[in-house]
């Protein structure tokens, strides 16, 4: 695909409205007077129907001769200079052989015939490079997320508008309301909801503040946001896409492959064979004028062109629809080996699960005199100030509940074991209940035991548990886990439907957390491997591939690379996915929405389809026509009308898929 492709687009206006976001990028649409090729087309047609009516009137020739002379030039120049550019390089082209075969036609007096294959021709060329165009305009339409320029602010506080290109870790940029943030980073001052559809699939804004991540390319709402660059925009995500689509439109199938390698020697044979069509019949006195009309009608019926055509405009297609939902597939290759998959791994943490742990039940103890709020409000409060990943969690889930938080003195933190801080005067521990039990002093048994009961009554449903004690004495007890992805188990049976058998997990995580997570999804105990190091999954991998499986791995973290790697095809979760998953995996699912696996492995197949249909396609319109130009008599119009008609035919087929309708097929049948 040509390097226009990573253009970057103009700056995106303002947003009018804060509409719910759309799911998908918009979409540019190529005018058809925009390509060469169409205006070499049209112009070629109109002397055809200038020469035509003249030559049927009886006009003499001087008038309309000259005017089918322009036709050939016009409509012919290109694909013959591109014909004899692959000859000079000792490559035998198509195109050439369809111009040879209109001079050809003219030389024996047939211009009409020979300027019309140059129109059919041309014709046909156009309308494969608007559908190539198309193809194009569906993958530039993700690169419509990135802004051009970003409003730098200097250490004096003064202000200039930069290339967004130009922006390093450190800088500081303005995001004024209705701007589309210019780079991946931080925010370090101002509040506002940010529209992260295109980016994550959330589906709503994202408020915004001091601390928070935001992507580039993602649309701010009515605040101003001062945010500090993270990544260089060689590394944002929206780099990532750019990346991935340059990427994927320089690779060819392993059917194209072979076709491509197939055609040079079909190529070859088809012009001896049309030396013999001409040449046979003159040693057994035919007529000259006559065999050389059925020899030029051959090579042009006889032409590969529609099975060139047959394999790349369904995986092209495929390819840009999937990154209009939110998949980046890397190449045509993993396109169509996707739909070759009949077993699927599956990660946990990041994969079925969200990756961030989150408060999901809270317990205050009898006695404490505390309510659930107020449970979750005073271990907030000790763990404000605390940079870990749990407390993080328990900090989240009161900022969600909307609850006051109380200023914290005396704060200190022993790794492993928790926090101590005092709360309203109160001294308030919060950590690990295996330390804290540990140090009890012995009063008050019962309400130790039933913390500790507690405790592991959650601990038994897959829960880590944190332990709050109030000067000395426990108060409550909180369950974080891993949410599942709201997703998973429709994942996980479409997945079973489309490979014919359940997917197995493999997960570093412990095994009871891991079977109570399987079960809920639809996973059987005997398909869950847990525990298991980075080398183990691979050779999980390698045991279901030595039984002749296809396996598809999902994941996003280090340990999950070597397994994408070792896999038949990797995809990776891009949202929280780690840099080396990213670069190993074949795909990655952008927005993080698991239920795009099955709809992708469908519309691999649904391209897969196409393939097959088209070649069928392309050979019964070459046998059938080359049976009637050798056995019979095949008008030499009618043969380029056949013959340019496949050719067309297999093209639209091919670009079927680039409709929505071909994504939201897949979600209903996804056989």
């Amino acid at each position: 695909m040509p390097s226009d492709l990573i253009t970057r687009p103009e700056r995106a206006a303002p947003a009018a409205s804060p509409e719910a976001p759309k799911r998908r990028t918009r979409v540019r649409r190529t005018r058809v007077f925009a390509l060469a090729e169409a205006r070499w087309a049209i112009a070629a047609l109109m002397l055809f129907l200038i020469a035509l009516p003249l030559q049927l009137a009886g006009a003499p020739a001087w008038s309309w001769g000259p005017v089918y002379a322009a036709a050939y030039v016009t409509g012919g120049w290109e694909p013959a200079w591109a014909g004899l550019t692959a000859l000079r390089d000792k490559t035998l082209d198509v195109d050439l052989l369809m111009i040879v075969a209109a001079v050809g036609a003219a030389s024996i007096g047939q211009v009409m015939d020979g300027a019309l294959l140059i129109v059919i021709f041309a014709t046909s060329g156009a309308l494969e490079a608007l559908a190539t165009a198309r193809t194009q305009d569906a993958v530039r339409g993700l690169l419509d997320l990135a802004p051009a320029t970003a409003t730098r602010l200097a250490d004096d506080g003064g202000e200039s508008t930069v290339p967004t290109e130009d922006l390093v870790v450190g800088d500081t940029v303005l995001v004024r309301p209705g701007e589309r943030v210019g780079a991946d980073g931080r925010v370090l001052g101002g509040a506002s909801e940010v529209d992260q559809a295109t980016i994550t699939g959330e589906p709503l804004p994202v408020a915004k503040e001091a601390g928070d991540e935001v992507f580039a390319g993602t649309l701010n709402g009515a605040g101003a946001l001062w945010v500090e660059v993270e990544r260089d925009a060689a590394d944002s995500v929206i780099a990532r896409i750019v990346a991935m689509v340059e990427e994927a439109s320089g690779t060819k199938a392993p059917t194209q492959l072979f076709i491509e390698k197939v055609e040079q020697r079909y190529s070859l044979g088809m012009v001896f064979a049309t030396l013999a069509v001409f040449l046979v019949p003159l040693a057994f006195g035919g007529d000259p004028t006559a065999s050389l009309l059925r020899a030029m009608t051959f090579m042009i019926v006889a032409s590969p062109c529609a099975v060139v055509l047959a394999t790349m405009p369904p995986l092209l297609s495929a390819i840009a629809n999937a990154g209009r939902h939110g998949v980046l597939v890397k190449s045509a290759v993993v396109m169509e080996r996707l739909g070759q998959v009949d077993a699927v791994a599956l990660d946990k943490t990041g994969t079925l699960t969200e990756g961030t742990p989150r408060v999901t039940d809270i317990r205050p103890l009898p006695g404490s005199g505390l309510t659930k709020d107020a449970l979750l409000a005073l271990a907030a409060a000790a763990e404000h100030p605390s940079e870990h990943p749990l407390a993080r969690a328990i900090t989240d889930a009161a900022r969600a509940r909307h609850l006051a938080v109380a200023d914290v003195r005396d704060f200190t933190s022993a790794p492993g074991i928790g926090v101590t801080a005092t709360v309203d005067g109160h001294t308030v521990a919060v950590g690990a209940p295996a330390r804290l039990l540990d140090a009890n002093d012995d009063t008050n048994r019962t309400l130790w035991a039933r913390a500790a009961e507690t405790a592991a009554d959650l601990e038994d449903g897959g829960h880590t548990t944190v332990l709050v004690l109030r000067d000395s004495i426990p108060v409550g007890v909180l369950g974080i886990a891993d949410r599942l992805r709201p997703d998973a188990a429709t994942t996980v049976a479409s997945l079973t439907a489309l490979t014919g058998s359940t997917p197995i997990l493999v997960t570093g995580d412990n095994p009871r957390a891991a079977t109570r997570l399987a079960a809920e999804v639809g996973i059987t105990a005997d398909d869950v491997h847990a525990g298991l190091l980075p080398q183990d999954k691979v050779e999980a991998v390698r045991r279901l591939e030595a039984h002749g499986r296809k396996v598809l791995v999902i994941g996003d973290g280090v340990n999950d690379a070597p397994a994408l790697a070792a896999a038949h095809t990797g995809i990776a979760m891009g949202r929280a996915g780690s840099d080396l998953a990213l670069e190993t995996a074949d795909a990655v699912i952008v927005r993080d929405e698991l239920a795009t696996l099955p709809k992708l492995i469908a519309l691999s197949r649904a391209a897969r389809r196409l393939v097959v249909q088209n070649l069928v396609i392309a050979g019964v319109f070459i046998s059938g026509l080359v049976i009637w130009d050798l056995a019979g008599h095949l008008p030499l119009p009618l043969g380029v009308l056949g013959h340019e008609g496949s050719t067309v035919i297999v093209g639209l087929n091919g670009l079927r898929l680039l409709r929505d309708a071909a994504w939201n097929r897949t979600t209903q049948d996804p056989r």
